[in-house]
């Protein structure tokens, strides 16, 4: 085997959910009927450039089917080192199920098995503490620390999900720390969200010990990748990713790509009855400034300083860098018809965004959609921040791209 100094980069997104099945059955009822499991794994490895991904929703027995067929056709082929392989993307089995303790609100975890017989064995057991286990993100009645527990025995990795956002994520839904509903020795990693980075994270000192990953949560083909991370490992696999986790053998995580916070749908509270959001001038009001409405529903940022317990955020010398990524469906000028020009000419997303110079973008796009790319490339775009569901934007103003003012 090749030493850690001639590993290449995999890319990794380990959050995208299952739509349909290939025969129509809907699965994540919010999802894209495009999103079925041999769709995934061909659009992340033959237009993203994904060589690792975490696919949701892979406790549906009827995505199981699917993956069964696959198997049986030769098209994917289960791997020594866990997971199923596609070309050269590996596919990790994943689901994402709703937890609540009494008197809280409800969460998501994700976990991870390394094989199809391990992921049935634990529909099997889910099967009986749920409602409907062919579909995603489903309520599941056991104590959370329970859960744990049956995902450690089977061999799972442990992720609590988006944990700051207000929609079901554990700190900005359910409680302050984590250790109140969670046992945080059995937590392999937490996915950050849209919303948040690695420095606002690390306002909490319960997290210094545990990894971040940076997923796309992907309810659509096009959003695969919309973050990632980037993995340092002999190969794609189950257990080369449980490593990286860990940090052992010289595999890593070598860099979290996500979006600047501003672009994140639930970044600044806002008013859900007139959709204003809040600015810093604003948030010590009970009432909206601009309808006077008291529904304020709190943002990741706001609460992640409600319920911090360091004035400044101490990142530990072993996080990796967390990349300001603007995907490329942000750029504003950059249509469908440009984004097909540069994949034709660059093969994959991951490609354009890391690997191709300004001058070689330029010969395809023209110099100006070239340096927004590289802007977007080095964290230069000007953004309007975020909330209250709907997605911060990259500003347009006819100037050339800058530094945000805020990053």
């Amino acid at each position: 085997m090749a030493s850690a100094n001639d590993w290449q980069p995999t890319y990794a997104d380990l959050h995208i959910h299952i739509g349909r099945t290939s025969r129509g059955e809907a699965v994540k009822i919010s999802g894209s009927r495009d999103l079925t499991f041999e769709n995934i794994a061909r659009e992340a490895s033959g237009r993203k450039g994904i060589r690792l991904l975490g696919v949701i929703d892979c406790h549906a027995p009827v995505v199981q089917l699917d993956i069964e067929q696959l198997l049986e056709k030769g098209t994917m082929t289960e791997l020594a080192g866990g997971g199923i392989g596609y070309r050269d993307t590996t596919i990790l089995l994943g689901t994402e199920l709703e937890l609540r303790e009494p008197d809280r609100r409800e969460f998501h975890m994700l976990a991870y098995f390394r094989d199809l017989a391990t992921m049935k064995s634990f529909t099997a057991w889910i099967a009986r503490h749920m409602k409907n286990v062919n579909l995603s993100s489903q309520r599941i009645y056991v104590p959370a620390r329970e859960m744990q527990a049956e995902i450690r025995a089977r061999g799972g990795l442990i992720v609590p999900a988006h944990v700051f956002t207000p929609h079901k994520g554990i700190y900005g839904s359910t409680a302050a720390r984590m250790a109140e509903v969670l046992d945080t020795d059995m937590i392999d990693a937490v996915e950050l969200g849209l919303s948040s980075d690695s420095s606002m994270a690390s306002h909490i000192t319960e997290l210094d010990p545990i990894p971040f990953l940076t997923n796309s949560d992907a309810h659509s083909l096009g959003k695969i990748g919309r973050e990632y991370n980037e993995l340092l490992i002999a190969s794609p696999s189950f257990d080369e990713f449980r490593l990286a986790l860990k940090g052992m053998e010289g595999r890593k995580i070598r860099a979290n790509y996500g979006l600047n916070p501003r672009l994140g749908k639930y970044h600044r509270t806002y008013c859900a009855a007139c959709g204003s959001i809040m600015d810093e001038q604003e948030l010590s009001a009970e009432r909206c400034p601009y309808c006077g409405s008291l529904k304020l529903v709190q943002g990741v940022l706001d609460r992640i300083l409600s319920i911090a317990d360091r004035n400044v955020p101490e990142v530990p010398a072993y996080r990796p860098p967390y990349c300001y990524q603007v995907p490329l469906e942000f750029i504003p000028g950059l249509g469908k018809a440009k984004l097909k020009q540069l994949l034709e000419r660059f093969g994959t997303e991951m490609n354009v965004l890391h690997r191709t110079s300004e001058e070689e973008l330029a010969q395809v796009v023209g110099s100006h959609l070239a340096g927004m790319i590289v802007a977007a490339r080095e964290g230069r775009l000007e953004l309007d921040s975020g909330g209250g569901g709907t997605y911060g934007k990259v500003s347009v103003q006819g100037k050339e791209p800058g530094m945000s003012k805020d990053r």
